[in-house]
């Protein structure tokens, strides 16, 4: 059983933290408010992940770029985290296909500046509001090359589909030479020892050009009707 602490009135530091902490509570409804205002019409978007180290001219920096400019010829808006690398490069391509192109960045302690394509951009100071923006308008996640922020999204998504806490919607990831040994590892030993079942395999895509990413989505669109 948990009990309460109790403090003394007038305990000018506890009162403080008391102060800062319902400020916050502000301050993140403040975030969430102002991302459903903005992004409320927005219409369809993809959301695009991967790495804030590639530079342009980067086989992963353009091949973001070629698939978010196909995303908006073929009508879809493309979202982004708003900094550079794979970001920038989804919201060049968008901007470059004539779509929606936001960024959504987030305030960091080594200063994520944020790009210069994004013809939408809201700052975030909060990772959890930022990743509800990210799920709430996206219509498919597009996973290329990245870190530990890539696989932290493509994990949230795939979970929060596999547990039904959102619809089923694409989560395609790209490069299969660099997922490869992901994929390997989810088939031979979560798959293998029970943790996940054979349909969690099919929450997932791997794709390599452009068009291949596009026409998954365009179609898993058109044949489920939605």
């Amino acid at each position: 059983m948990l009990r309460r602490k109790s403090f003394k009135p007038g305990n000018g530091q506890i009162e403080k933290l008391f102060i800062e902490d319902t400020w916050r509570v502000f301050r993140i409804i403040s975030e969430f408010v102002e991302g459903f205002e903005e992004l409320s019409e927005i219409g369809d978007c993809v959301t695009i992940f991967g790495s804030a180290r590639a530079k342009p001219g980067d086989r992963d920096y353009e091949l973001a770029r070629e698939i978010a400019k196909q995303l908006a010829k073929a009508g879809y808006g493309v979202i982004t985290g708003g900094g550079p690398g794979i970001m920038e490069a989804g919201n060049r391509g968008a901007a470059e296909g004539r779509g929606i192109s936001v960024g959504l960045n987030i305030d960091l302690p080594f200063e994520q500046k944020p790009n210069d394509y994004a013809n939408l951009q809201l700052d975030f100071r909060y990772f959890f509001v930022r990743k509800v923006m990210f799920v709430k308008y996206a219509r498919a996640f597009i996973i290329l090359p990245g870190g530990f922020g890539t696989l932290d999204e493509l994990w949230e998504a795939l979970t929060l589909i596999q547990t039904h806490r959102i619809g089923n919607f694409p989560v395609i990831m790209v490069d299969s030479n660099y997922w490869k040994g992901l994929i390997d590892w989810i088939r031979e030993t979560m798959l293998r020892q029970n943790k996940i079942s054979e349909d969690d395999m099919l929450l997932f895509k791997v794709a390599d050009k452009p068009e291949d990413v596009v026409e998954s989505i365009v179609a898993f669109y058109r044949d489920s009707g939605q």
